[in-house]
Parts: C-alpha cells; structure tokens; sequence
C-alpha cells in the first residue's frame, strides 16, 4: 500500500514538472533543417520578440580571436561586432579575447572554434627563427590590413640608439614584444646579454624603472597606456629609443614616428623620434572552398568590405584610419573570397612600396604643417613637392 501511494505521488510529481516545462521551457532544438526565416523586426515598440532559429544563427556566427582586453586588439573585434551584426544578413561577430599575434597564429591553425584571427606581419619571420617553422603562412590566408603596431623600445637616456642594446639586458613580453625583439635583433645582429619573455607588461615596466633591466621592448598600438600612464619618469631618467628605417628592415616593417605629443613622459616637448611599424592582419585558415566554414568566412567579408568606410567614423577606434582592404603584404596570400570582392568591385591592390610612400607623404603633410591636402589639383601639387621633399630626406651617397 506504502509502495502504491509512493509511486503515484511521483507520477502526480512528474505531471505537474512536465506541466510546467510546457509553459515556461525554451522550444527543443528541432531535429530537421528549417527554412530560414526573416529575423523579427525589432524597432516596433509592440512587437513580440521570439528567439532565433538555431540554423540561423550558427550558419552567420563567425569567431575572431584579438587580444587581451584593452589594446587596440580587442577594441577592433568589439567594432566588428558593433558595425557588422545583422539579423536579416545573417551576420554576427563573436570576438574572443586571446593571448596576442603569436599565440593567435595557432588558435587559428588548431582551435575548432576559431574562423578568424588578428596577427602582426612580423610574427611569420618569428616562426622561423624561434620554431624553425619556415612557412606558417601556407596555411593561413589574410582577409585585410587593419592597423599598425608601432615598435616601442623603452630605456634608459645613455642607450641612444637601437644599436646599443648589444649586451644588455631586455625585457620583452612573449606575445606582445618578444617577437619584434626577435626579429629586429635578427635582422640588424644585435645580440643582447639575455630576453625574458616570460614577466607580463606591467611588472616588465617596472623592471625597467628599478634598474632591473636595461631596455623594455613592445610591439603595439599607439598610445600605449601603460608606457604613457605607468612610467612617471619624474627624473627623466628613461626615454623612447629610436629604430632607424634601416634597409634590412624594409621588406617587413613601414617607417613611422613617436612623438612628445603621444609620449609627453618619455619624450622632450617638441621631440620626435623614428621608429618601426608592423601592420595587424586580420587573417583566417585557408578552408577549402567549398567547405562551410569558408562560406561563414565569405560571408562575413562580403559585409566586412562593404561597411569599411563605417569603421573610419567615430566613435571607432581612430586606428581603423590605417586600415585598407586592397593591400597587398609580402609573403602572404589574400583569402580568395577577399581577392573575388575586389575584382568584382574594380579596386586595385595596393603594393608596399605604394603605402610606404602615402605613409611618407602623410609625415610630409604634417611636417608642412598643411591642413586639407584632399582636393586632387592641390593634392598633385603637394605630391610634386612631396617627390622634391623626399629627395632631400635621402642621404648622401
């Protein structure tokens, strides 16, 4: 009798469960592909929101692995997210914040999840020379240009130039310098007494202030909060040590400059000194055309490319003024879908040495102190001058 009375207590139990999934759980995830239907409109302020077809949303989802929070990175995959998300294109950005440029290369390679990810030109050549991987390109393929990195190398005042880090002792963070480090010492045969690559950047800043270390390396967006905002430098005792746009270096990195201006702690007012920067890659694996997550990726360029003009207005990262989606970057291959946009909308790629040259008649048109150089008959005159302003900036032979 005990038993019976148990047994239908449960069932009454289970009624009242099952009752009340009925009217409160979320409807299962059917077993049959749908047809896709329009997303709800959802500027009717008396419209009934419902949720998402699941097929909808994993067929427009796509992931893009950035940065850790705070770095230009990771602001780049929020305005993605911001500018691209369409519910009637089927698009959505999924930003992941990573590790850095170094790491990101194998979450793209390995990681299920990831369509997408941020990578810096120079990163390539490290693969080389740190995992005697020769060419870690062949299987990535890279969608646009995004932004540089400039190349910070904090020191000491007696270090005056990059040449004279021979024998000392630096700092430089794994996925955010160490690779610039490794690569520029390569290149120039500068050989340092020791590199830790392993102390993060606020403790390796502070290396430098205790004398801990002689030099602190970081390839990244400027301003550099941390540089600008951790190292008070009352005693001027530190300062930004110049890199020369030394011909070993041409192939790889572009010509830029710091400023007193971005760098008031570590420069003199008026001061400005030439460094390196390395552009930031958005790049993808090189899937198989005709495999789903290519189309994902297609999909997201078709959106990406179109809206490009959006990402160059405020409030976007003022960064994405140095963004481009014609050029072209020695030693890597366009994603095709990437490569079909452009012809199918006339635009034509843009070589290095072209965006060498417009990041010098830029310098040029602010060294002129010259204001709107945007009409084309100004714009041709100043290119004239630009061409008589570089010929005395060459030296002598």
């Amino acid at each position: 009798m005990y038993v019976r009375h148990l047994v239908a207590v449960c069932l009454g139990l289970c009624a009242l469960a099952d009752n009340a999934t009925s009217q409160t759980a979320l409807p299962p995830r059917p077993r049959q592909t749908q047809t896709l239907q329009p997303a709800v409109p959802r500027n009717d302020p008396n419209a009934i929101w419902t949720i998402p077809d699941h097929n909808r949303i994993n067929e427009g989802a796509v992931t893009v692995i950035t940065a850790p929070a705070g770095g230009a990175t990771s602001v780049f995959g929020s305005d993605m997210a911001r500018v691209l998300d369409d519910d009637e294109a089927v698009i959505r950005v999924l930003p992941v914040l990573g590790k850095g440029p170094v790491r990101n290369v194998v979450d793209v390679l390995y990681l299920k999840s990831i369509d997408m990810g941020i990578i810096t030109t120079d990163v390539p050549e490290f693969y080389k020379l740190q995992y005697r991987i020769p060419d870690v390109t062949s299987k990535l393929r890279y969608i646009a240009k995004l932004y540089h990195n400039e190349v910070h190398v904090v020191a000491r005042t007696s270090i005056r130039s990059i040449f004279d880090l021979e024998g000392k002792r630096i700092v430089a963070p794994a996925d955010v310098g160490y690779h610039a480090a490794k690569v520029i010492f390569s290149r120039l045969n500068i050989k340092p007494a020791s590199i830790d690559n392993q102390t993060d950047d606020a403790r390796s800043i502070q290396k430098i202030i205790d004398g801990e270390a002689d030099a602190y390396i970081t390839s990244t967006g400027k301003v550099f909060p941390l540089a600008r905002n951790l190292i008070k430098n009352e005693n001027r005792a530190l300062h930004l040590v110049p890199i020369p746009f030394d011909r070993r270096l041409q192939d790889l990195y572009l010509p830029t400059t710091l400023s007193s201006e971005e760098y008031p702690n570590l420069l003199s007012p008026g001061e400005t000194i030439e460094t390196l920067a390395a552009s930031q890659l958005l790049v993808a694996y090189n899937w198989p055309e005709n495999s789903e997550r290519y189309k994902k990726v297609a999909r997201f360029v078709d959106a990406f490319f179109s809206k490009i003009d959006e990402f160059q207005k405020p409030p976007r990262h003022p960064k994405w003024s140095e963004s481009s989606i014609v050029a072209v970057i020695p030693g890597w291959q366009r994603f095709k879908a990437a490569d079909d946009w452009l012809v199918a909308h006339n635009m034509a790629p843009m070589t290095q040495s072209a965006e060498i040259d417009k990041v010098k008649f830029q310098k040029f048109l602010t060294d002129s102190r010259i204001q709107d150089g945007s009409d084309p008959a100004k714009r041709e005159a100043l290119f004239r001058q630009f061409q008589e302003w570089q010929k005395r900036q060459r030296p002598p032979l």
